[in-house]
């Protein structure tokens, strides 16, 4: 009769394990082989691509979000006759409040509790056009933003960044 440990013969390998390496280096070596002819085939166009890196730019790890808490097309009563009235936003991320007016001849705002900032007004993958805060808090832009836009605020050693919102 023989004894187990002769059977095995002192080789511990199980079997059907050196398959199991050779079907994930197979499946390895077709998924690099699919990624190759989809390169070829389908590339990425250039300009998508940057748009994707653009927006990754734009993406703060260590900002704060700043979330909408009024907004006048949605918060406020409409007044009767009133045309082209400018719109109030307010955002909130902590102790930080902005208040901003968007208008047609383009925007101001202010930054609460007042204090100096320098604030970017982002537009889809473009750069932000840069503002500066005043002591008071307050900024101006001469161009209001077209399309979706948020705002950045760097304010001492904190970023915030609004909420997108369409113009």
């Amino acid at each position: 009769m023989h004894d187990m440990d002769d059977v095995n013969d002192g080789d511990d390998e199980v079997f059907g394990e050196e398959d199991r390496g050779d079907d994930e280096s197979a499946a390895g070596l077709l998924e690099e082989e699919l990624r190759q002819a989809a390169a070829v085939l389908d590339p990425v166009p250039a300009e998508l691509q940057q748009i994707a890196v653009d927006a990754y730019a734009l993406h703060d790890l260590d900002a704060r979000v700043a979330e909408l808490t009024f907004d006048s097309l949605v918060d406020s009563l409409p007044v009767r006759g009133a045309t082209d009235t400018p719109r109030m936003l307010t955002f909130r991320a902590g102790e930080v409040t902005v208040d901003v007016e968007v208008t047609e001849d383009g925007l101001m705002g202010q930054v609460l509790p007042p204090q100096p900032a320098r604030i970017e007004v982002l537009c889809g993958p473009r750069p932000g056009s840069a503002l500066t805060a005043d002591d008071l808090g307050r900024f101006t832009a001469d161009v209001p933003p077209s399309g979706p836009f948020a705002l950045r605020l760097r304010t001492g050693g904190d970023v915030v960044v609004t909420e997108w919102l369409r113009a």
